[in-house]
Protein backbone atom coordinates (compact mmCIF):
# COMPACT_ATOMS: atom_id res chain seq x y z
CA UNK A 1 0.00 0.00 0.00
CA UNK A 2 1.56 3.61 -0.60
CA UNK A 3 1.56 5.86 1.55
CA UNK A 4 2.75 9.97 1.16
CA UNK A 5 2.96 11.66 5.22
CA UNK A 6 3.48 15.25 4.83
CA UNK A 7 5.04 17.36 7.66
CA UNK A 8 6.51 20.35 7.96
CA UNK A 9 4.02 22.95 7.50
CA UNK A 10 2.80 26.03 9.51
CA UNK A 11 2.36 29.90 9.98
CA UNK A 12 5.10 31.99 8.85
CA UNK A 13 5.66 35.53 8.22
CA UNK A 14 6.16 37.10 4.78
CA UNK A 15 9.90 36.82 3.88
CA UNK A 16 10.43 33.72 5.89
CA UNK A 17 11.02 30.11 4.98
CA UNK A 18 9.85 26.52 5.86
CA UNK A 19 10.86 22.99 4.74
CA UNK A 20 8.33 20.80 3.72
CA UNK A 21 8.97 16.60 4.04
CA UNK A 22 6.87 14.16 2.35
CA UNK A 23 8.01 10.29 3.71
CA UNK A 24 6.78 7.49 1.39
CA UNK A 25 6.41 4.00 1.51
CA UNK A 26 5.13 1.22 -0.28
CA UNK A 27 7.22 1.92 -3.12
CA UNK A 28 10.48 1.62 -4.23
CA UNK A 29 10.82 5.04 -3.89
CA UNK A 30 14.28 5.85 -6.00
CA UNK A 31 13.00 4.84 -8.99
CA UNK A 32 9.26 7.45 -8.96
CA UNK A 33 9.48 11.17 -9.95
CA UNK A 34 7.71 13.15 -7.21
CA UNK A 35 5.57 15.98 -7.06
CA UNK A 36 4.72 18.84 -4.74
CA UNK A 37 1.26 20.26 -5.59
CA UNK A 38 -0.49 23.05 -3.20
CA UNK A 39 -4.22 23.98 -3.14
CA UNK A 40 -5.48 27.75 -1.86
CA UNK A 41 -8.93 28.27 -0.37
CA UNK A 42 -11.32 28.73 -3.66
CA UNK A 43 -8.45 27.52 -6.16
CA UNK A 44 -7.81 24.84 -8.21
CA UNK A 45 -4.73 22.56 -6.86
CA UNK A 46 -1.60 23.63 -8.93
CA UNK A 47 1.64 22.02 -9.40
CA UNK A 48 4.31 23.76 -7.85
CA UNK A 49 7.51 21.34 -8.00
CA UNK A 50 8.78 18.54 -9.82
CA UNK A 51 11.49 15.88 -9.33
CA UNK A 52 12.20 13.85 -12.35
CA UNK A 53 14.86 10.94 -11.07
CA UNK A 54 17.37 12.36 -8.96
CA UNK A 55 18.64 15.81 -10.06
CA UNK A 56 16.04 17.06 -12.85
CA UNK A 57 13.73 19.62 -11.30
CA UNK A 58 11.07 21.39 -12.68
CA UNK A 59 9.03 24.76 -11.22
CA UNK A 60 6.02 26.91 -11.17
CA UNK A 61 6.78 30.20 -12.81
CA UNK A 62 5.16 31.75 -9.72
CA UNK A 63 8.15 29.60 -7.15
CA UNK A 64 11.15 29.49 -9.44
CA UNK A 65 14.53 30.97 -7.59
CA UNK A 66 12.69 31.06 -4.04
CA UNK A 67 11.52 27.26 -3.58
CA UNK A 68 13.94 24.00 -3.79
CA UNK A 69 12.75 20.35 -4.76
CA UNK A 70 14.88 17.50 -3.71
CA UNK A 71 15.08 14.39 -2.15
CA UNK A 72 17.28 11.73 -0.11
CA UNK A 73 16.62 7.98 -1.44
CA UNK A 74 18.43 6.30 1.83
CA UNK A 75 15.24 7.93 3.62
CA UNK A 76 12.58 7.47 1.25
CA UNK A 77 11.95 11.45 1.36
CA UNK A 78 11.62 14.20 -0.56
CA UNK A 79 11.65 17.87 0.58
CA UNK A 80 10.59 21.28 -0.17
CA UNK A 81 12.54 24.03 1.18
CA UNK A 82 10.70 26.84 0.70
CA UNK A 83 12.48 30.73 0.72
CA UNK A 84 11.01 33.99 0.67
CA UNK A 85 7.95 33.35 1.16
CA UNK A 86 5.02 35.10 0.34
CA UNK A 87 0.91 35.87 1.46
CA UNK A 88 0.02 34.12 -1.85
CA UNK A 89 2.03 30.78 -0.99
CA UNK A 90 -0.81 30.44 1.41
CA UNK A 91 -2.22 27.21 0.56
CA UNK A 92 -2.23 23.56 1.40
CA UNK A 93 1.12 21.77 0.18
CA UNK A 94 0.19 18.08 -0.95
CA UNK A 95 3.27 15.59 -1.88
CA UNK A 96 2.00 13.42 -4.92
CA UNK A 97 3.60 10.29 -7.36
CA UNK A 98 2.10 8.15 -9.73
CA UNK A 99 2.42 4.87 -11.22
CA UNK A 100 0.52 3.06 -14.13
CA UNK A 101 -1.85 5.85 -13.95
CA UNK A 102 -2.56 5.53 -10.42
CA UNK A 103 -2.02 8.75 -8.47
CA UNK A 104 -1.14 8.65 -4.75
CA UNK A 105 -1.40 12.04 -2.77
CA UNK A 106 -0.49 12.83 0.83
CA UNK A 107 -3.10 14.14 3.33
CA UNK A 108 -1.35 17.81 3.11
CA UNK A 109 0.10 20.61 5.08
CA UNK A 110 -1.03 23.62 5.79
CA UNK A 111 0.88 26.74 5.31
CA UNK A 112 0.01 30.20 6.43
CA UNK A 113 2.03 33.31 5.24
CA UNK A 114 0.77 36.28 7.43
CA UNK A 115 1.99 39.11 9.04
Amino acid sequence: QVQLVESGGGLVQPGGSLRLSCIASGIAFRFYNLDWYRQAPGKQRELVASIIGNTNTKYADSVKGRFTISRDNAKDTVYLQMDTLKPEDTAVYYCHTDTWGTNYWGQGTQVIVSS
